[in-house]
């Protein structure tokens, strides 16, 4: 009996040393990985207290924390960052409803029509959505509908590109497999062709999604009255240097978290997938 209490204690002096190393291992690893930030954050407070840069110019970040707190709490950062984002997003659904068939399309099931098309979209594909949006402007107005034609524009073609991509490499023997096995029609495009084509289009999803937010900002910035761009440009033109570094954090911010919100879908909807070989 006095063995077997032994071997349990021994058991756990040495299961709180292993824990302790895998808790020691995880912080030093945080460490390793935001090192780069702490030094890029503790330079930047010191340079314009230190006069090494003009403070007018670049503010100190506790400077920008307390005006982004301030914005936040008084309300006006919240509504542009719903009026951005609801704009972004239903350019984006509008995209990804009109993009995912048209690649569907274009991936080889229907041959005459990607033949007829294709020419077409690789000439519009082409066309720098910059240019094209002093023609929204002129179509819809400088209401909500030219935004989110713009965002529309610039997420259609990831999304439909890499959807046809995504069509175009299904393994041919893999459709001959299920075939062959009596799978066709309808059974055979969804349990098949959009299971194989389904890591391809959610990265033209992804894609897109990072494309349509930081356009939306541009797009602000060049005629609007509310949102993100027209908060940046609105600091920018009233000298309100706090305030512009404020909204550029809440935008970088926002951006890393739209890019981390799809990087864990993709992990959780898209596990079956095979990995590549780690080393």
């Amino acid at each position: 009996m006095e063995m077997v209490l032994d071997k349990a204690t021994v058991s756990g002096n040495e299961k709180k040393p292993n824990i302790f190393r895998k808790v020691l291992n995880k912080v030093l690893e945080i460490l390793h990985s935001g090192i780069s930030i702490i030094i890029f954050l503790v330079l930047w407070e010191i340079a314009p207290r230190a006069g090494w840069v003009p403070e007018t110019f670049i503010t100190p970040p506790t400077l920008v924390l307390s005006t982004l707190w301030e914005l936040l709490i008084t309300g006006v950062m919240t509504k542009h960052i719903e009026t951005s984002m609801f704009r972004a997003v239903i350019g984006f659904i509008l995209a990804a409803i009109v993009g995912v068939p048209l690649g569907f399309f274009l991936g080889g099931w229907f041959t005459l029509f990607e033949r007829i098309v294709t020419p077409v979209l690789r000439l519009l594909n082409a066309v720098n959505p910059f240019s094209l949006f002093p023609v929204f402007i002129l179509l819809f107005g400088i209401g909500e509908i030219s935004k989110v034609a713009m965002i529309f524009w610039v997420c259609l073609w990831p999304i439909m590109l890499n959807t046809t991509t995504g069509v175009k490499n299904v393994d041919r023997l893999l459709l001959k497999s299920a075939r062959s096995m009596g799978v066709t029609g309808k059974e055979l495009f969804f349990k098949v062709v959009l299971l194989a084509a389904l890591p391809s289009i959610f990265h033209g999803l992804k894609t897109s999604c990072a494309t349509a937010f930081f356009m939306l900002i541009a797009a602000e910035m060049i005629g609007a009255s509310s949102g993100l761009g027209w908060l940046v440009f609105n600091a920018q033109t009233n000298y309100q240097i706090p305030k512009l570094f404020a909204t550029t954090v809440t935008i970088s911010i926002l951006g890393l978290s739209l890019n981390y919100l799809f990087t864990v879908l993709e992990g959780r909807l898209l596990s079956w997938q095979e990995r590549p070989a780690e080393y």
